[in-house]
């Protein structure tokens, strides 16, 4: 698989209350939320208390149908896309996950990391439970049912939480009610629509415009929203509040038509490509951005410094999820056709080549590679983010100093040398919080090494591969 942006973030989750058709409906919400996640989808509906599901693994339009759609009867339902990460990929891990319980069946979804999953795993387990997947995401299925008492469904929910660490967007819906939960330190973006008399909840907002709902609020850092024939009703279950939204939410992960926590990710991205000219102007003659989480920084390079905005790549959106690669020479092939230089608009130019973030490099230094060969004079690299040093433990397929270029090669213009840039400069991290609207909060941790949450285990994997920096 040619992977074309080298970074994945781990789901998205949507879910739809008291409205006719919910699977469908909830059908088109993934399908807005398809870049957050294309290798498994599900979707859960409830009817007269009965739950219909139907998973797989591949993107929403290989997994649905009419037939099985039709199948998802009933007014509520969720919905999940998933990258794996923590746990792995495999049918067992697709979500949403189901539990059959004599208190009542309820079926769950995830987005985000748990990063104290492996103590609480071993907790549960010593007490008798047993787990059908590897993903983290069940066990705060398990510690929901850790005790059978008749208490309302919300107060092991509550506890459930208190006990979790990490990031998490969550939906959890029983015969009756769905709760949407958002982990406390605000890692993870999760929003609610009004949609005719029902309700709906999506990682994105981008989601709602497509099914014709209304943004109503964001769900609060440390809350439980809970969806059902009442409306909705708020419960905290943590007065410890923080708003430190993932920053490659803004940066890379959302569609840029999304608002999160207020701030539209077109116009935070526009505000970083400014400020990335301001920071490092270039002597050139077009600006290309990198299709396609960078055009609209690239977009806002342009405006700053004058310079025209080209579109000098091609993402072919039509190339499969998967291509055979037998040999390095079509491995090259499949990066081609996934993503192309115009020959006659890069030939002979100096170019400024805006890109959102590095990685591993190796796909920067492919396109570098891919323009001198056709024809570019100068290649001056800008990247609309500070560089990546750390591991993320949130979500994001990062989890170790190894696979990040700027981690394994602290000197820049060594960097530099390796991609094949002429200039090779980052945003700062100054300019990063002031293109949120100089927000004091937001994690920047994978640019920094600062995590808002301790991290368990994770800790063990970080010291054993900083040896390798």
């Amino acid at each position: 698989m040619y992977n074309d942006r080298e970074l994945h973030e781990e789901c998205g989750v949507f879910g739809v209350f008291g409205v006719d058709n919910a699977a469908s409906l909830t059908y088109y919400g993934l399908h807005s939320l398809q870049h957050r996640g294309q290798e498994g989808c599900g979707i859960v509906s409830v009817d007269n208390r009965r739950f219909h599901r139907v998973k797989g693994e591949g993107l929403v339009t290989e997994v649905f149908n009419e037939d099985n759609l039709r199948t998802l009867t009933g007014n509520m339902a969720i919905g999940h896309v998933r990258y794996s990460t923590a746990g792995g990929g495999g049918i067992d891990n697709v979500q949403p996950l189901m539990f059959m319980h004599s208190t009542g069946d309820f079926a769950l979804a995830h987005n985000g990391n748990l990063v104290n999953s492996i103590q609480l795993k071993t907790f549960l387990e010593d007490r008798g439970s047993l787990f059908h997947s590897t993903s983290d995401s069940e066990v705060i299925a398990h510690l929901i049912k850790k005790e059978v008492d008749n208490r309302d469904r919300i107060f092991p929910i509550l506890e459930a939480l208190n006990m979790v660490e990490g990031a998490f967007a969550l939906l959890i819906m029983t015969a009756s009610k769905i709760y949407a939960c958002r982990d406390k330190h605000g890692l993870r973006p999760l929003s609610i629509g009004r949609l005719n008399n029902g309700w709906v909840v999506s990682s994105e907002t981008c989601a709602f415009e497509v099914i014709g709902a209304e943004f109503v609020r964001d769900v609060e850092p440390g809350e439980v929203v809970i969806i059902d024939v009442n409306g909705l009703q708020s419960v905290d279950y943590s007065k410890f509040k923080h708003y430190n939204m993932c920053s490659m939410e803004y940066i890379y992960f959302a569609r840029p038509d999304s608002d999160i926590e207020g701030i539209n990710v077109h116009s935070f991205r526009k505000e970083t490509g400014r400020m990335l000219y301001e920071e490092a102007p270039a002597d050139a003659d077009i600006v290309v951005g990198v299709p396609d989480s960078s055009l609209s920084a690239a977009i806002g390079y342009s405006e700053a410094s004058g310079i025209p905005y080209e579109m000098g790549l091609i993402k072919n959106k039509y190339v499969g999820r998967t291509f055979i690669q037998p040999s390095q020479e079509l491995r090259e092939k499949g990066v081609r056709m996934k993503l192309s230089p115009v020959r006659s608009i890069v030939d002979g130019k100096r170019i400024v080549l805006v890109d959102d973030s590095i990685v591993r490099g190796t796909t920067m230094r492919r396109i570098i590679k891919m323009l001198r060969q056709s024809g570019a004079k100068e290649i001056h690299v800008r990247i609309a983010s500070p560089a990546m040093t750390h591991p993320c433990f949130y979500g994001v397929d990062t989890s170790t100093y190894d696979e990040l270029i700027c981690a394994r090669i602290p000197d820049k213009e060594e960097v530099r040398k390796q991609l094949g840039a002429d200039s090779l400069v980052w945003l700062s991290d100054e300019a990063l919080h002031k293109a949120a609207g100089n927000r004091k909060e937001l994690c920047v941790a994978c640019f920094t090494g600062r995590y808002p949450t301790a991290l368990y285990q994770s800790i063990h994997e970080v010291n054993k591969d900083k040896s390798k920096c």
